[in-house]
This record gives structure tokens, sequence and C-alpha cells, in this order.
């Protein structure tokens, strides 16, 4: 299974591509989109979705996973990191692929066990959990491929969870 996780921003635009077969998942291709602060704001969107639809179309991909924004305290943050998940999510559905949106908290939480957990933890984290040889860096290329990682780990305790349900059910339990 090939899951693309991405970070919005339209300034930096994290991305990080895993592969994941039985119980290894390795790293495939993880980087950053920039764009150019000083160019207005609908040709830093296209640029951005031109950036990945060469990504999306390069990779052969299942799952594309979005930082869904729960909160910001800056608006203006918050404005811009919104377009850019609007160009991923838009971008991602051209391609017809499925779609899978968590919060910063839920993937600190999956990966690090604290949905508060720093930025440098999830780096650590990242590093530790992929058998990386140095830390993702920056963090928007370490929360990518956190949100890829917290999608594969949610669909190992989904298939689990339904195994043991269709365990115990052929066993004649409650379920």
């Amino acid at each position: 299974m090939f899951v693309l996780g991405i970070d919005p921003g339209l300034s930096r635009c994290g991305y990080g591509l895993l592969a994941q077969s039985n119980r290894f998942t390795t790293v495939i291709k993880a980087g950053l989109i920039t764009t150019d602060p000083s160019l207005p704001v609908p040709d830093r969107l296209a640029e951005l979705r031109f950036e990945l639809r060469k990504l999306l179309q390069e990779q052969q991909l299942d799952t594309v996973v979005v930082e869904r924004v729960f909160f910001q305290t800056n608006a203006k943050t918050a404005m811009s990191v919104g377009q850019a998940s609007g160009v991923a999510l838009l971008t991602a559905s051209e391609f017809n692929l499925e779609i899978a949106e968590y919060t910063s908290n839920e993937v600190k939480l999956a990966v690090a066990g604290y949905g508060g957990a720093s930025k440098n933890q999830v780096q650590k984290m990242m590093m530790s959990l992929l058998r990386l040889e140095t830390l993702p860096s920056p963090p928007d290329v370490a929360d990518a491929l956190a949100l890829a990682y917290c999608h594969l780990a949610s669909r190992r305790i989904a298939h689990a969870a339904r195994f043991h349900m269709s365990r115990t059910q052929q066993a004649g339990g409650l379920g």
C-alpha cells in the first residue's frame, strides 16, 4: 500500500510517501514544495497544484492523507493553510484517489502517544518509527510522514478490529 501524506501550507507544503508491505513501512519519497511569497496568492495556489499534480503523476498511490485544519490562532495562517489544503484535496480528487484527513492532534497521538507533542518530538518519532538515519527536516516533512504513518496505523487497527469481531462472531460471542 502506498500512502502520501500532505502537510498543507502555501509557503511550505510538506509531503511524505510511505509504502507498507506486511509489517514493514518504508519511506519512498519526502520533501517540501515551496512557493514564492512575493507572488499573488492565486499564482501560488496554481504553482502548488502544478507541483502536487506532478507528484501524484509520478507515484503509484492508494491514498492521500491531508492534515485537517482544526484550530489556528493566526487567522492569516489559517486562511493560507486552508487554501493549500483545498488545493491538495482537489488535486487528489482529480486523480480519483482515496482521501483521508486527520487533525494534528490525532496524528501526534498516533505517532507520539500524546496529542500535544512538539514538532521536535514528532520528528524524533518519525526518525525512530521509520528507521531513518537522520531527523526528517524541516518539520513540515516530518508532519507529512506522520500523516501517512497515522493513516497506515489506523488501517492496521481497523483491520485487527474487524478480524477480532469476525472471530468473536464465529465463536458465537456477542461481538
